[in-house]
């Protein structure tokens, strides 16, 4: 008895433990004047941007961001990608702006030419930023291909996702973003 008694308290302390580890995240929570939501950390360490020049969030200030963590060689990526291409084209001229963040997994992927190439054959048309280095990707704490984070007119992140599906959810938030917007 005294055995279950010991391993229920460690268990305990461990569960505790990691649930207040800086490192996990979080469901999303609405955000309050008494709580806001995180500012989003500015893009950081980009080697190259593709589709346009270098984007900042100060300058997107007034917009809603989505940026997408991603690499081209992560099947659960390319499944998102739909999904993102057709937020960006439905939304763009409502105030979306979608920052595609491509942070490789393996070495291959940090070559500039294979991104350029992936780009093309993606038809991904919004802007890229190529994160070899993973200082956008810690900046935000991410852990995970895909992510996906939301960032409203105020340049706070209001909604996270990570992985596929939840599509519909993702794009009620768009939605709400931008007419909260107006």
């Amino acid at each position: 008895m005294n055995k279950i008694a010991s391993l229920s308290t460690l268990l305990a302390a461990c569960l505790f433990a990691a649930s207040c580890s800086p490192s996990v995240q979080a469901d999303p929570v609405s955000p309050t004047a008494s709580s806001p939501a995180p500012v989003a950390p500015e893009f950081r360490g980009i080697d190259h941007w593709l589709n346009g020049p270098p984007q900042t969030l100060a300058a997107l200030r007034g917009k809603v961001v989505l940026v997408e963590f991603w690499t081209y060689s992560c099947i659960n990526c390319v499944r998102v990608m739909p999904h993102v291409k057709d937020w960006h084209a439905k939304y763009r001229d409502q105030g979306l702006v979608v920052v595609g963040v491509h942070t490789p997994e393996y070495g291959y992927e940090k070559k500039l030419s294979n991104l350029q190439a992936a780009v093309k054959r993606f038809g991904i048309t919004y802007p890229v930023a190529q994160d070899n280095n993973y200082e956008t990707w810690n900046a935000y704490g991410n852990q995970y291909w895909p992510a996906l984070y939301l960032i409203d007119a105020n340049g706070r992140i209001v909604y996270q996702h990570f992985g596929e599906g939840d599509y519909d959810t993702t794009e009620a938030k768009i939605r709400s973003l931008l007419a909260a917007r107006k």
